[in-house]
């Protein structure tokens, strides 16, 4: 057998056995040494190919497309640093736990570490940010249950216990190009090799009798949620919040703000509560029991911190980790969470139980919310763009929020609602960078997609926009043009105007008009708030790319928050009093 035809063999069983083993998309950048790769998915009709030139926005973009469909997805690229531009997105996919496998083309052995073109070291280059790494032997005849193995546990080892990135280094011999014209080229004489099972851990019968005995005390507990990607797990907390009388603080990435689930124990207001040093100093939880990741709110990591030593602290987590960033003593619970939630549930006898501790959170959360939703000013703000984005939202769509101040707005002013909302966001390592490709990956799932962010992280991703040119991806994309990095101006740095500007504020007076008509976009800058709401409405009827450019002040940003903290601080003390 010539070489052409092993390669050709081998490069069908290994894309014929990744899509056996679950793999729906992959996304290429376009390269030569990766041409065996690329021409072969290209091929190959059972798995749905995306191409982008930028490596980086690349990476991201199949970030998004694993998150929202939470499915694992392919990267494919060729040798050289064009691998290492995988790598922002290959951390965010570690610590956000989404499934990717990445595949890497690569010189042969006898072209490694001697000077040839287009040649790094590529051998566990993403160090310990990938769950697996394996370098694929060369192409060689007799090795097709080889490579279909190594195939199916890059899927399954991206997919087991912390889903996550996984890393095939593929080194290629010329010449490069495959020959689809053999015969039975896709499945000669391999068996595929069936997809591994994995089962969810559960607590045991004497366990769940302890949290039982804990949610039907007289105890002032809470159930707090974090960011988690989880649709279902808001009917089982709620459920369990209301039959235990326990109040839910949800984070707005834990996907209980949004939907038809009972929402009466879901305190969405507690960050803005918690700003206050009184707040914090006389609300004293006997218990807290958190789902998801650390929620975003500072104020909570604070008030946590500061009853270590007076809280029981359980973390439920899908799998064994230690995500607890607060340092106080925590047991973890490494549990299903729905099924935790339910077996708990099944076992409480009394329902919708309602006392002082939850009517004090409720009653808080009124105060709260009225305040952050009292008539807005003239001038246009990012707290009340965020009110009137959810406003004008269809229903069953996708938020995607950018970092910095974007998912702090959400957090202070996405209140819950009806509407099916499900709000994403790239918390893994909490960057700036390819938040438009990911919301854009979002976007290719067919979801109808709005992104949140600002100017910075928009022109920090611009590159993003080709794909949702290319495939008339509907996409709205609402910038906060404050001109620079808002969230400084909340930090000591603020206080130091020789540097701040230049290191901090770093304005960028670019004419984002002219990027997105570059990607055949239509593009809205809005200056008031009728002005704004029309563009949304507006946006939602068109096909493809539509951004939606709003015009704020960052010192304005910090008077308008400082504002509303202080209003809410104030009522509540003043109640106390009375």
């Amino acid at each position: 057998m010539n070489y052409t035809d092993t390669l050709s063999r081998y490069m069908t069983h290994f894309v014929a056995q990744l899509a056996y083993s679950g793999i729906e998309d992959v996304v290429i950048s376009p390269g030569s040494r990766s041409t065996p790769l690329a021409m072969t998915f290209s091929r190959y009709d059972r798995v749905k190919h995306w191409v982008h030139v930028d490596e980086r926005s690349a990476a991201f973009f199949a970030l998004g497309l694993a998150k929202a469909k939470q499915k694992t997805v392919a990267l494919v690229c060729t040798s050289g640093t064009a691998a290492a531009n995988y790598y922002p997105a290959i951390v965010e996919a570690y610590y956000s736990r989404v499934p990717l496998v990445v595949l890497t083309a690569d010189r042969p052995h006898e072209l490694r570490d001697v000077g040839a073109p287009q040649s790094i070291d590529q051998i566990g280059m993403y160090g310990h940010y990938v769950k697996w790494f394996h370098d694929l032997a060369l192409p060689e005849d007799g090795l097709l249950s080889y490579v279909r193995k190594q195939a199916a546990r890059a899927v399954g080892e991206s997919e087991s216990n912390h889903p996550g990135p996984v890393h095939v280094n593929l080194p290629l011999r010329e010449p490069l190009v495959p020959d689809f014209n053999i015969n039975d080229l896709w499945n000669e004489g391999v068996k595929p090799i069936p997809k591994s099972i994995y089962g969810l851990p559960q607590i045991s019968e004497d366990q769940a009798a302890e949290f039982v005995e804990l949610l039907a005390s007289d105890k002032n507990g809470l159930i707090v949620c974090g960011p988690q990607t989880d649709t279902d797990i808001a009917v089982h907390l709620t459920k369990l919040a209301a039959r235990s009388g326990v109040p839910i603080l949800a984070d707005p990435l834990a996907q209980l703000r949004a939907g038809e689930h009972d929402k009466r124990n879901i305190i969405e207001n507690y960050d803005a509560i918690l700003k206050s040093d009184k707040r914090k100093e006389a609300l004293k939880p006997d218990y807290i029991i958190r789902f998801g990741a650390m929620p975003v709110s500072k104020p909570y990591l604070q008030w946590i911190q500061k009853h270590d030593s007076t809280i029981d602290h359980y973390v439920v987590d899908t799998y064994a980790s230690y995500r607890e960033p607060s340092g106080i003593a925590t047991q973890f619970v490494w549990s299903d969470p729905g099924e935790f939630c339910q077996r708990i549930f099944d076992r409480l006898q009394a329902d919708h139980i309602e006392n002082a501790w939850l009517q004090h959170w409720q009653e808080m959360n009124m105060i709260a919310k009225s305040h952050m939703l009292a008539e807005q000013s003239k001038d246009l703000n990012e707290g009340h763009a965020v009110v009137h984005l959810t406003n004008s939202m269809l229903d069953h769509s996708v938020l995607f929020v950018g970092n910095s101040m974007p998912i702090r707005d959400v957090d202070s002013f996405f209140m819950a609602t009806p509407k099916h909302i499900k709000v994403m966001a790239n918390r893994g390592a909490n960057g700036i960078d390819g938040v438009v490709s990911t919301a854009i990956g979002v976007a290719a799932t067919g979801q109808p997609t709005t992104l949140l962010l600002g100017d910075l992280s928009f022109f920090h991703d611009m590159n993003g926009l080709l794909l949702a040119k290319q495939h008339q991806l509907p996409i709205t994309i609402v910038i906060i043009n404050n001109d620079g990095g808002g969230i400084f101006s909340y930090l000591p740095q603020a206080n130091q105007p020789a540097y701040f500007e230049e290191l901090f504020g770093t304005p960028t007076g670019v004419d984002f008009k002219k990027a997105v008509d570059m990607y055949g976009g239509t593009h809205r800058r809005v200056h008031n708030w009728e002005a704004y709401k029309r563009s949304l409405e507006d946006s939602y009827k068109e096909k493809g790319l539509s951004v939606v450019e709003v015009i704020t002040n960052r010192e304005d940003h910090v008077a308008f928050h400082k504002d509303k903290w202080q209003g809410i601080a104030e009522t509540l003390d003043f109640l106390d009093e009375v």
